[in-house]
């Protein structure tokens, strides 16, 4: 298991909300949980989260999606 693995297996919502806001800025991390279809779930932040995803797997399709800073994987 990679450290990335590790960090990201511990997410819970509001540790995935607050990354994404991290990253992306309030207002725009609701933008792109909208509207930015993540190709490894296969839809939305929004659709996937309300489908019953894992924050945790979510995550691991934004990271793969997005260039993150370090600290935030």
């Amino acid at each position: 298991m990679s450290r990335l693995d590790r960090r990201v297996d511990v997410v819970r919502l509001t540790e995935f909300w607050r990354r994404m806001e991290q990253r992306f800025g309030p207002v725009y991390a609701r933008s792109v949980a909208a509207d930015y279809r993540l190709p490894l779930v296969g839809s939305t932040v929004d659709q996937a989260l309300a489908a019953g995803v894992e924050p945790k797997d979510i995550w691991k399709a934004v990271c793969a999606e997005f260039e993150m800073p370090a600290s935030l994987i």
